[in-house]
């Protein structure tokens, strides 16, 4: 493998010269405005000041465009907004700024917010982004509650041949993109920072691309890449500290579909739903050839994800001196093969490293601390029938060299089946099972658990941090210091909009807002008072500082309406939607709960006859609930999810007839039905939204206007999934959520 990273080296070491070139080129500018559908053909400077330019909802237009060769857009001071400040995140539509072709183009000091796509550039050769702030554009609502999880939220990023993660925007989105720099940049607060689609040869460096609610950089098709010193943290969905952590597919970087050759190294990719998300592709699936293989990952820290640090399959990479701590799963690697992972600290992962199905690897000179599961190698008898993958390939699990490393405060060193052969030689085991016979019961407490792989790997890890940093421009080869503290996973706070930053107070309830509710005050240093409540009665405190809990007792009557306002007082803030607040200033915060009461009536039928599925005929599902049901409930909500079904119900094919009097108050609002499969749902007898087919949970809104209504839905479960979710909420129509697999 040595001639293939020679060869990784030697392609940077080729193009930085002509990356220096364009990054330095001086040349005059002249002023202009900027207006609505200008195309830039020549080096200009904007003249500074906020622009509010909602641009079209195409993603084919865009305000401003930029065609030609040798172009510096100098766009220090200017402020375009595309929504107002107060905007719903999901408002945001069209893109901001389009590079259109052409070669060596440089774009900086921009601030872009309230678009769908900020910067987007195609078929640009050298192209240079630099100190661009593209945070607060487009993101989706997100339907997941506090232990409360929605399939609407899951992402798929799996096909990208006809651009389909258009529809997901991104901060900057790159398409067949060739050499360049993305140094410098922000982008936090949006759903996707930075998306490369067959872009080659750039450097992405010293970026803050944190706490979206999608993908801090995602690369589909794209090689010979450069990522390097950038803060990739908190990029999340899908967590609820205690209930669920699933991470539904989002990740700090995504590496789907042939991307190879490429170098990571000294990020910080912390907090993501993976840290590191590597997939093949569906051509290798389909052939059984190819892969995202011989990428570099040196010093990265992928700890704290609600999933996998890293996740690397059906494909050939090597991992170095990385900091992999805090997560369900270390390193999940299905089905690699000839990959090593060398000099790396594990530490109080569940299980640090998981491979199905790999040949060919290497396990060495690791540290692995405070583990419950060390190293877990199998092999499964029967693979999906629908795989190609496994039909071309030899997918034993076989050859292993587990050698060198370290193993202490651990349940289990090494799980194996089906695996062989194995090499253990050289290695050091400390587990707790050994530990117990010399502590005294009740007195054992874990050792700590922090490394430096620079220990493990001594002058072999200066030579790799001399050579993959000689390609670097200028600066520390090292993990950029952290603007934020390093804390546990459970600081990951997703609401919907996304994970929550830290830098504001917020409420954050800590159970399902049943009977006296918990909320936690959360955000910077500093000190609250309850400043205004309504439909409460009682609360366990008036003032504290941030860190307490508050206990609210509302009303009897009021369970489902009411509100508490605490105000703030401490260091500076900056609000989820970027206003800034100086320290000492006075912020408010609160929690309100202004949910109407259904009190439904339920009744639930079954039937075994396919031909009465109501997929396959428009009357199918009237004659079911025509019919005698199976048993009836009084119910105070229509929520329903899970996988294996409740309360004496099938596993499939059954439905519900539901009937509930809502009284709505006065102001706008709206019916909200989340399905998995098919719904049809009536207001007063009329016919208000219906999905006739079944599928993946989807969201339908109704208008429904002040005063007593009578409200009936009727659904079904075919298969799978089941969710079911019905409520009435403030405002208009509004997002369906995430773009989700389509």
């Amino acid at each position: 493998m040595n001639f293939i990273w020679d060869a990784v080296f030697l392609s940077l070491a080729l193009a930085a010269p002509a990356l220096a070139t364009a990054a330095g080129a001086q040349v005059p500018l002249r002023t202009v405005p900027l207006t609505a559908g200008m195309t830039i053909t020549s080096s200009v400077r904007i003249r500074p000041g906020t622009y509010r330019l909602p641009a079209d909802a195409s993603l084919d237009s865009a305000l401003v465009t930029v065609r030609g060769e040798g172009i510096t857009v100098d766009m220090r001071g200017v402020r375009l907004e595309g929504t107002a400040l107060d905007a719903l995140p999901d408002e945001g539509q069209g893109v901001a700024v389009r590079v259109d072709g052409g070669r060596d183009v440089r774009i900086m000091g921009a601030t872009i917010r309230g678009y769908r796509i900020a910067l987007l550039a195609r078929g640009t050769r050298g192209l240079t982004l630099s100190e661009n702030d593209l945070s607060h554009n487009w993101k989706p609502r997100l339907f997941s509650l506090v232990g409360h999880e929605s399939l609407v939220d899951w992402l798929s990023y799996h096909q990208n041949e006809k651009r389909e993660w258009m529809r997901f925007g991104a901060a900057i989105y790159l398409e067949d993109v060739t050499g360049g720099e993305i140094r410098g940049n922000r982008a936090e607060q949006g759903m996707n920072a930075l998306l490369m689609t067959r872009t080659d040869s750039v450097t992405v460096l010293d970026n803050v691309f944190a706490f979206n609610s999608g993908l801090g950089i995602g690369m589909y098709r794209s090689s010979w890449n450069v990522i390097a010193r950038n803060r990739v943290d908190y990029d999340v969905r899908g967590y609820s500290h205690g209930w669920y952590r699933r991470g539904q597919d989002s990740a700090g970087l995504l590496m789907f579909e042939q991307s190879s050759h490429n170098i990571v190294a000294w990020n910080s990719v912390t907090h993501g739903g993976d840290g590191l998300f590597l997939w093949a592709g569906q051509s290798t699936m389909d052939t059984g050839a190819g892969g995202a293989n011989d990428n570099l990952y040196f010093a990265n820290d992928f700890s704290f994800a609600p999933t996998n640090g890293i996740e690397a399959t059906f494909s050939r990479n090597r991992f170095v001196a990385n900091v992999v701590e805090g997560n369900d799963h270390g390193v999940w690697g299905g089905y690699s093969y000839e990959s090593e992972i060398t000099g790396n600290c594990f530490a109080r992962n569940r299980v640090a490293i998981a491979i199905e199905h790999g040949q060919d690897n290497a396990i060495a000179r690791n540290a692995f601390a405070g583990d419950t599961t060390a190293i877990y190698l199998w092999a499964n008898p029967i693979e999906p029938s629908d795989w190609v993958y496994p039909r071309k390939r030899d997918t034993r699990s076989r050859d292993y060299r587990i050698t060198g490393n370290t193993f202490r405060d651990h349940l289990t060193t090494w799980r194996v089946s089906e695996t062989a052969p194995l090499d253990t030689s050289g290695n050091a085991v400390d587990s707790l099972k050994a530990l117990d016979a010399r502590i005294a019961p009740g007195s054992r407490e874990r050792r700590a658990t922090r490394c430096d792989p620079r220990t493990l790997l001594g002058v072999e890890y200066d030579r790799f941090a001399e050579k993959v940093g000689s390609y670097l421009p200028g600066g520390a080869h090292a993990i950029p210091a952290a603007p934020w503290p390093r804390r546990e996973r459970s600081a990951i706070v997703v609401d919907e909009w996304g994970p929550f930053d830290w830098r504001s107070p917020k409420l954050w309830p800590m159970d399902t807002l049943r009977d006296a509710v918990r909320l936690r005050t959360l955000g910077p240093a500093g000190r609250w008072r309850v400043v205004a409540m309504d439909g409460v009665r009682g609360l366990s405190a008036r003032s504290g500082t941030i860190g307490d809990t508050l206990i609210v007792r509302p009303h009897a009557d009021r369970e489902h309406d009411w509100a508490v306002t605490l105000e703030y007082v401490g260091a500076a803030t900056v609000s989820p939607n970027g206003v800034r607040a100086e320290a000492g200033a006075p912020v408010r915060f609160a929690f309100e709960r202004r949910e109407p009461r259904l009190e439904w009536d339920v009744r639930y039928f079954t039937w075994s006859d396919t031909l009465m599925d109501p997929d396959r005929a428009p009357g199918n599902l009237d004659a079911i609930v025509a019919g005698t049901p199976t048993m009836t409930r009084r119910e105070a909500r229509l929520d329903y999810q899970w996988y294996r079904a409740r309360f004496g119900l099938p596993q499939e094919r059954w439905a519900l007839d539901a009937r509930a009097t809502v009284d709505v108050p006065a102001g706008v609002h709206s019916l909200r039905v989340i399905s998995d499969d098919a719904a049809r749902v009536w207001v007063d007898g009329q016919l208000a939204m219906q999905r006739a087919q079944p599928g993946g949970s989807e969201v339908m809104y109704a208008a429904i206007t002040p005063g007593r209504h009578a409200v009936r839905v009727a659904f079904y479960q075919l298969t799978g999934w089941t969710e079911l979710r019905v409520e009435v909420v403030r405002g208009g129509s509004r997002s369906v959520g995430s773009a989700g697999p389509h």
